[in-house]
């Protein structure tokens, strides 16, 4: 089964052009699958039917995982299965019946603007490595990149004429626009920070030695300026990212605008924006309308 994994990745990557955090979720999915079928004597995709993925699907919701988790393995079976279907490796398609499980869409935690003003004010700009950090925390609640992404980005990527920068996943590409703020820290990064950083890199970002940062550093960064400026709450990179589009909602901006800055390929996972917008709108109204509180 797992020769079958490796060519529908490879799919995905090489026909689909998914992007990058697709492609590691699903063949995760798929290998914790297929660990789960090997354990219980089933080898061959051809052996695999209808009640068996209803039966693997039940043991992650046993295993204590959440409704998002098991519907993004359902999505992830769903998918591989239709490509061996397509693909005449199998006859019949087994997963026609098999279903997620509903997903109440919360609003996401976000920062208002006054912590995220707040958070963007830490670092000084006394050392290469503070004036970095303040390009790269600028220039996460610009634009809404995936710190995944963030880390990417490439010098060559960064417009400062036209105010854009280009982001690449996996062959696909987005252009997100900068406001002057962010172009501020950046070109002064750029200037006087980013030689004697990066070195030859082509990264935008590298680490103190010059090479590509992690997610775990840039998490532990984030942590750090939270800390110092007495925020009170579990801030990570994404929660930026939510921030971004929820200032952006709330303020008007067009959905079908945010979610091409943002790179949803469905606008559906957006509309969660909304919420945040709709709940804000309802405040005003019982705080303002004079019959609200009869």
């Amino acid at each position: 089964m797992g020769e079958y994994v490796d060519k529908y990745i490879n799919y995905l990557s090489e026909v689909k052009r998914s992007s990058g955090n697709t492609i590691s979720s699903y063949k995760r999915d798929l290998l914790k699958m297929c660990k789960y079928f090997s354990s219980n004597g089933i080898e061959d995709v051809h052996d695999v039917n209808a009640t068996d993925l209803s039966t693997y699907i039940s043991s992650l919701d046993k295993q204590g995982m959440s409704s998002a988790t098991i519907s993004r393995n359902v999505a992830s079976i769903k998918s591989f299965f239709m490509y061996l279907f397509k693909n005449k490796v199998i006859s019949e398609d087994c997963t026609d019946k098999l279903k997620a499980p509903k997903i109440d869409k919360k609003v996401p935690d976000v920062l208002s603007i006054e912590e995220i003003n707040l958070l963007l004010e830490q670092p000084s700009d006394r050392s290469n490595k503070e004036i970095r950090d303040k390009a790269m925390l600028e220039l996460l609640y610009a634009t809404g990149l995936r710190v995944s992404e963030l880390i990417s980005i490439k010098l060559e990527d960064v417009n400062l004429t036209l105010n854009y920068i280009l982001c690449r996943d996996n062959n696909k590409e987005r252009v997100i626009p900068i406001e002057n703020t962010c172009k501020s820290a950046l070109e002064y990064y750029i200037k006087n920070a980013r030689p004697d950083m990066c070195g030859d890199s082509a990264l935008l970002f590298t680490n103190l030695k010059g090479e590509k940062m992690t997610r775990q550093g840039f998490w532990k960064l984030i942590k750090a300026y939270a800390r110092k400026a007495g925020i009170d709450k579990d801030i990570t990179p994404h929660m930026i990212r939510h921030s971004f589009a929820s200032h952006l909602v709330n303020n008007g901006a067009d959905l079908k605008a945010v979610q091409e800055m943002l790179g949803h390929s469905d606008i559906s996972t957006t509309q969660i924006y909304l919420k945040s917008r709709q709940s804000k709108l309802k405040q005003e109204y019982d705080k303002a309308h004079p019959r609200a509180k009869s």
